[in-house]
């Protein structure tokens, strides 16, 4: 999986760039990452071109690498699925539309909506070069008055946080009902993020979709209390991204949680889920589990080799066999 931008997409990201002003696109950067960590909706900073290039040079690579870290995960545990049509819901400038249509070369229609006309302008023009968005249509659409359209694959991402949470379970039906095949949501790896997430994982369950990933199971999630279930995406900084965001790292690590669900029944042959970085140890590597049990610890001895030298490298985030 590589997490970075498309070369084409980057060409077309770099093209908006010239001769723009770095420093006013991290002053506008700035107001729309103070937006968000205030629980604002992006039509509050995102309202013109100029703030739409600098969301897409700030926040577009990190997203974009989520999605298609979700996405993998996806087709991993349904290497089968292979959706032709795609609904990008709340689809910003279209970045998990760009990187569904890198991980199944077989969607062929492509539907984008969205509240914002400056990101649905930016979405269309972004994809303009691009052949598996040549049957694609751009819709100003608000979640939470109006039904989508239809697709074997539906994604919302980075979108529920918009979403008043009284609203929250009639956008989440819609969603569902929307979908043909799989539905996949992806919010940021925060304790609010997840507590929307676990919300809609549960109102899903009840409406009869089967869970796919991360969880390896239907069962009620046992992770309580301040705890919350999130995942880690490391990507690469460009230098335009780096005094965007005025940072001096030349990496980024963006968390994020999400839910994957389908109307089919999934076989999961006793899998787990690694839900925090593995500790390798001098006697062995501990692994924190998610089972359909519940969570656990489990611990594998460097005296085991074979499974040890299997899991010594696992990542936060795999899924292994769980002997439970």
């Amino acid at each position: 999986m590589n997490p970075t931008l498309p070369s084409a997409l980057k060409a077309r990201i770099d093209a908006y760039l010239d001769g723009v002003s770095r420093s006013d696109l991290a002053t506008r950067a700035a107001a729309i990452s103070a937006a968000y960590r205030s629980g604002n909706a992006s039509a509050a900073t995102i309202t013109d071109e100029a703030s739409a290039i600098a969301y897409v040079l700030s926040r577009m690579p990190a997203t974009y690498a989520v999605a298609m870290a979700v996405f993998e995960a996806v087709a991993e545990a349904s290497p089968k699925f292979a959706p032709k049509s795609l609904l990008d819901a709340g689809c910003g400038p279209g970045t998990a539309s760009f990187a569904a249509t890198q991980t199944w070369d077989e969607i062929a229609q492509v539907t984008m909506v969205d509240t914002n006309p400056a990101f649905l302008a930016m979405a269309k023009s972004l994809a303009a070069d691009f052949s598996a968005f040549t049957n694609s249509a751009c819709l100003r659409l608000n979640l939470d008055a109006s039904a989508p359209p239809r697709a074997e694959l539906v994604a919302a991402s980075y979108v529920l946080a918009e979403i008043a949470d009284a609203k929250l379970s009639k956008v989440v039906a819609q969603l569902w009902a929307a979908t043909n095949e799989m539905l996949v949501l992806i919010e940021p790896g925060t304790p609010h993020g997840f507590r929307r997430i676990r919300t809609a994982r549960e109102h899903l369950i009840a409406a009869g979709a089967h869970v796919l990933a991360p969880c390896t199971h239907d069962a009620s999630c046992p992770i309580a209390g301040s705890d919350w279930c999130h995942f880690a995406q490391r990507l690469p900084r460009s230098r335009d991204h780096l005094k965007v965001k005025s940072a001096s790292v030349p990496f980024e690590d963006e968390r994020y949680s999400y839910i994957a669900v389908s109307r089919q029944p999934v076989a999961r042959a006793n899998k787990a889920r690694i839900i925090a970085p593995p500790h390798l140890a001098k006697a062995g590597v501990t692994l924190p589990l998610c089972t359909e049990r519940g969570l656990h610890r489990a611990f594998v001895s460097r005296r085991q080799r074979d499974v040890f030298a299997m899991l010594r490298k696992a990542r936060w985030g795999d899924t292994i066999l769980s002997e439970e």
